[in-house]
């Protein structure tokens, strides 16, 4: 096993878990803009405000990538497992 090698599956982790939680982490990104803009525009200051929506529009992706998200991690899954006779000599 060459350095390059290790490099590459761990280029390939990185990228997988990086698309995996894109989806979510961009949802709550876009659902905490927009309550903090309505924050600012309505003046109210409550801090448990921004939780819920964040929360309902995690799970609401979760529910609509979820099956992507699955794909994607039974693939790297499966290139590793099919490559596992050359990760060990």
């Amino acid at each position: 096993m060459s350095e390059a090698f290790v490099v590459q599956v761990g280029r390939d982790a990185l990228t997988t878990v990086l698309l995996v939680a894109a989806p979510m982490l961009g949802l709550g990104l876009l659902v905490g803009v927009a309550v903090s803009i309505l924050q600012a525009t309505t003046q109210i200051q409550e801090q448990t405000l921004s939780f819920i929506p964040k929360i309902v529009a995690v799970l609401v992706g979760i529910v609509v990538f979820g099956p992507w998200m699955l794909g994607v991690l039974l693939d790297f899954a499966r290139g590793i497992l099919g490559n596992l006779h050359t990760f060990v000599r």
